[in-house]
């Protein structure tokens, strides 16, 4: 796989201290049933990195002993980790948020059965990969038959309550553009998921922009096509200043599988540690005894993603 690290390094992107800790985001390994072209994390059926019991019971400890008010599970797949469900309980239990960050065609897999139900029953927050509407899209972008599974999930989270106002189940589809541009305006592109889904019976809270990152897998497709400067270009050039304040890792930090902390995901698929004290790499013991507001984020050319255009987060679009 060709690697764009080496090109993302050197940078003018704007400095970012940080701010508050507001969502600790847990990467519990990159273990999937999907392969998808767009993957930053390059997770699949193959990958066999996993977070042990031991790591997950420090992340649950630095939840309760810091300001975070919300736990965000993402992978791979996060509900393949034997400590999802244990993970989900405990912070719960503290009276924490909790993001599940589901890619749907999970909740067909063996041994998940009930994974809808228990969802539901913890009330976790479910942000959904779905990028786009139309099956030809999908198919093309996460693998043939994935959006008929998709629509089978949506349906199975719609049947416990997920996207309906009235129960409180959140229930929010994430967009990827298939291709190297920027994701158009979120919120008529909502209204335009809403319309088409409601033909399959399907309703959701809310639609989440991400744009896609020059990192790992869909990094190396870029440079294959000989796409990569093109598309940094157009990164570049659409950047906005006003985005600066509401980047993601000013109020998040990010955990990998072993317990070691990044300033974002994308800092973690490209192995850049955040640094405290001067040390090369942060693990999540570190972070018991003191506070991350304050220090500086590691940047690069791949930050240009979150600033450009309408802006890009794990909570969607930063501008409207």
């Amino acid at each position: 796989m060709l690697d764009t690290r080496p090109l993302l390094l050197d940078t003018d992107f704007p400095a970012l201290r940080r701010g508050p800790l507001e969502t600790l985001q847990v990467n519990l390994g990159y273990r999937c049933n999907q392969q998808c072209l767009h993957c930053h994390v390059n997770a699949g059926p193959n990958r066999s990195e996993i977070m042990e019991p031991e790591t997950a019971e420090l992340v649950l400890e630095l939840l309760e002993a810091s300001e975070a008010a919300t736990l965000d599970l993402t992978g791979g797949a996060p509900e393949l980790n034997p400590q999802f469900r244990r993970l989900v309980q405990r912070a719960r239990a503290m009276g924490k948020r909790v993001i599940d960050r589901c890619n749907l065609t999970i909740l067909s897999e063996s041994g998940q059965e009930n994974l809808a139900e228990f969802l539901a029953a913890q009330r976790v927050g479910v942000v959904a990969s779905m990028p786009c509407y139309l099956e030809r899209n999908v198919d093309a972008q996460r693998g043939n038959g994935v959006f008929q599974g998709s629509i089978r999930g949506l349906r199975r989270l719609n049947a416990v309550g997920y996207g309906d106002p009235a129960t409180g189940l959140a229930l929010n589809l994430v967009y990827n553009p298939v291709g190297p541009y920027l994701p158009p305006p979120q919120a008529p592109l909502e209204a335009d998921y809403k319309e088409h889904l409601r033909a399959y019976g399907i309703e959701f809270n809310h639609l989440l922009t991400l744009t896609n990152m020059p990192i790992k897998r869909f990094g190396s497709t870029l440079l294959s096509k000989g796409q990569y400067r093109e598309y940094m270009t157009l990164l570049r050039g659409a950047h906005q200043d006003c985005n600066l304040p509401g980047v993601m890792c000013r109020s998040l930090i990010s955990v990998d599988w072993r317990g070691q902390v990044y300033d974002c995901d994308f800092n973690q698929m490209l192995d850049l540690p955040l640094q405290v004290n001067g040390a090369a790499r942060t693990h999540l013991r570190e972070l018991l005894r003191r506070s991350v507001e304050g220090l500086p984020i590691r940047v690069g050319e791949h930050c240009y993603g979150c600033t450009a255009g309408q802006g890009s987060s794990c909570g969607g679009a930063l501008s409207g």
